[in-house]
């Protein structure tokens, strides 16, 4: 995977990062600086939040005994970019990677998952500005769970590549069943010794 190089923050990224903290979203709502835009979705939709609080359940007792656990309702932060992902993998004891009082840095956070929302627009942010800024980020693992696509898909993005912002498909298999019912894919996530993340892989068929 690419480094990334130290990035200065220019004047816009400082202007939209106070603009992003002393923006107060109404309830119901979330706030994020996605590609240097802030944008404000609507969180609660019940379809999306089922499939995200049973990837987290499942993550939780995937994970148990290990070094990691699934979290919800946290802030990624990376540079001055901000992120409400539906769930990510970090560390249990995870205090030291606290980013300005706001939530969790980049570097704590070896799988990012995001539930695809039925907005065209939530469609687009997660399928491409997200995947790119996660890319861009450095994330190693990006999961995403896409109801929308045929008959549904997770898409498993590894290996992600800053310039192009890139990352590399390793598993694509279409969901079986009804749309809207997407299945395990047996993604597998265990702790690397020595390493400080876990790895993502497909399973073998």
């Amino acid at each position: 995977m690419t480094a990334l190089a130290p990035d200065v923050p220019s004047e816009l990224d400082e202007a939209l990062w106070q603009a992003w903290e002393a923006l107060e979203a109404p309830e119901g709502f979330r706030a994020e600086i996605v590609e240097g835009a802030i944008e404000v979705w609507r969180t609660g939709q019940c379809t999306q939040a089922r499939r995200a609080n049973r990837l987290r359940d499942a993550l939780g007792g995937h994970l148990a005994g290990s070094p990691y656990m699934p979290y919800q309702c946290m802030y990624v932060v990376h540079r001055r970019s901000v992120w409400a992902p539906d769930v990510l993998i970090a560390l249990r004891n995870a205090d030291g990677d606290d980013a300005q009082d706001v939530g969790i840095r980049t570097s704590a956070v070896p799988v990012i998952a995001e539930v695809v929302a039925p907005g065209q627009d939530d469609i687009t942010r997660d399928r491409y500005r997200k995947r790119r800024a996660y890319a861009r980020a450095g994330i190693p693992v990006y999961v995403l769970i896409d109801d929308y696509d045929g008959r549904g898909t997770v898409t498993v993005l590894t290996a992600p590549h800053a310039p192009t912002a890139d990352p590399t498909p390793t598993a694509r298999p279409p969901t079986k069943g009804a749309p809207g019912r997407p299945r395990t894919t047996g993604l597998q996530l265990s702790p690397c010794a020595g390493t400080g993340s876990p790895s993502g892989r497909p399973s073998s068929p």
